[in-house]
């Protein structure tokens, strides 16, 4: 038995918990919850069936906590787990799972699987078959800051644009503002749009605010390869952070698992609650609503329709909130199927899209929500998370169908009451393009000459110039 491999198998020992324990013991094996995942529907592979991916938490649990397990151990009637099982679940674990939660709304006894999947990673992080896509984001996090080795001055770049474009500061390290901003490195590199329409609804709702140079980036790269010590030093961070700078409120961005990070896993993860409220930006955006402090004017042209973010609104509960934002820019909105908490997920989640090798069935399982694209005819698909807002426009480009993507902020932000002296936004200076280790943007590829702005950015974000 090799160290690391020891050293997974105890861990996973240790991850099973009450709750564990009592899931696996009432587990009917109904099968029930592969309906409910798209990486079953669109394969028919029993293989996929939710409940089969966490067959090595099974075997550990029967193998030392179980009466019968014990017996046929000793009696060598059972296999024991190995490396190379493992190694062979690494697939289910990490490639065809997005920790999306919707098994667990149909599981007939109330089953968490996706709490399951997450404490399996665990084991398998620290046994050595974490995907190496998934290895390098979280180390890059860890000592850069930024799954997409996004660094301050690569912020700052985008901050200096967003001040040029709409006239208004955006504030750095402001003390006693009432919201510190957190942002995904999608956002800084892929949609600075949504830090441009921050700035002009905050200016019109006439609210302070921040982002924290020791602490702007909301991905938690620990939740999704499954570590919890790294989860916990991840959102320490931002804690930290926010203490410093006495804050009322943090926003989690358009960000799906950052939210779940920070909102539901943060205090346990630190052990003690947070000296300030966490809500995401869309929950914001429905109170100053509510305010009379959102205030726009026009509709948008043609059909939209909603793709709810799993571990925002299944997970996390904001489902009617982008619903009554929609309803202030939208006149021709439509449901898809199963919205709302039954939304089926776009396939990236989990670290799913941190993950080259799982490209081939993520692009498969997004059949599932070309099916629901198809049924509506949409003109323009909006949505509430930089790494969905990805996902969908890969796999619209791979279907071949032309429906644009956009956040939800940004689309409320383009309809705002504006002063009349507000000119309108500038183009992204950056190039829009895939990585290719499926992170994002690599800035510069794909294009034969950058605007000056551009190769600043680069600059940012190899470190160059100013040290965060």
């Amino acid at each position: 038995m090799s160290a690391s491999f020891e050293r997974g198998y105890n861990l996973l020992k240790e991850m099973i918990d009450a709750p564990i324990a009592s899931y696996l013991s009432s587990c009917v094996r109904c099968g029930m919850c592969a309906s409910a995942c798209l990486f079953f529907t669109e394969t028919n592979d029993p293989k996929y069936t939710p409940i089969h991916k966490i067959e090595p938490l099974r075997k550990v649990w029967r193998r030392e906590y179980t009466l019968t397990g014990k017996l046929a151990s000793w009696l060598g009637l059972a296999k024991p787990l190995s490396d190379e099982d493992l190694a062979d679940w690494q697939e289910l674990l990490y490639d065809s799972c997005t920790l999306c939660g919707r098994c667990t709304m149909v599981c007939p006894v109330g089953n968490d699987i996706a709490y399951m999947v997450r404490k399996s990673r665990e084991g398998m992080a620290i046994a050595g078959h974490a995907p190496a896509g998934v290895v390098a984001a979280t180390k890059r996090t860890i000592e850069i800051g930024s799954p997409m080795g996004v660094r301050l001055p690569a912020v700052k770049v985008q901050i200096s644009h967003v001040e040029q474009e709409t006239g208004l500061e955006v504030p750095l390290d402001q003390e006693g503002a009432e919201y510190m901003v957190l942002l995904s490195s999608m956002e800084i590199i892929n949609f600075p749009e949504y830090l441009s329409a921050l700035a002009r609804i905050f200016h019109q709702a006439g609210k302070s605010w921040t982002i924290c140079s020791e602490a702007f980036e909301a991905t938690n790269s620990g939740i999704q390869i499954g570590v919890g010590d790294l989860a916990r030093e991840i959102v320490m961070r931002v804690v930290e952070g926010a203490e410093k700078l006495k804050v009322k409120t943090v926003i989690s961005p358009e960000c799906g698992h950052a939210f779940t990070a920070l909102r539901w896993d943060g205090p346990n993860l630190i052990g003690r609650p947070y000296t300030f409220k966490v809500q995401h930006i869309l929950e914001v955006l429905d109170e100053l609503r509510l305010a009379g402090k959102l205030k726009t004017e026009g509709f948008e042209a043609g059909r939209l329709t909603y793709h709810d973010p799993c571990q925002i609104a299944r997970r996390g509960g904001v489902v009617e909130q982008p619903r009554n934002l929609l309803k202030m820019v939208a006149q021709d909105f439509v449901e898809m199927s199963d919205a709302g908490t039954m939304n089926w997920c776009c396939g990236g989640g989990g670290g799913v899209s941190a993950n080259p090798d799982a490209e081939a069935i993520r692009l498969l399982a997004f059949k599932r929500k070309k099916a629901q694209l198809d049924e509506l005819g949409p003109v323009t698909l909006v949505t509430a998370c930089a790494n969905c807002r990805i996902i969908l426009e890969e796999g619209l480009e791979h279907y071949q169908m032309d429906v644009p993507v956009v956040g939800l902020t940004e689309t409320i932000a383009a309809h705002l009451v504006e002063s009349p002296h507000f000119s309108p936004p500038l183009p992204n200076p950056l190039p829009h393009t895939r990585r290719p280790d499926g992170l994002g943007t690599r800035v510069g590829e794909g294009t034969n000459a950058l605007s000056p702005l551009g190769r600043e950015l680069e600059r940012g974000l190899a470190g160059e110039g100013e040290k965060p």
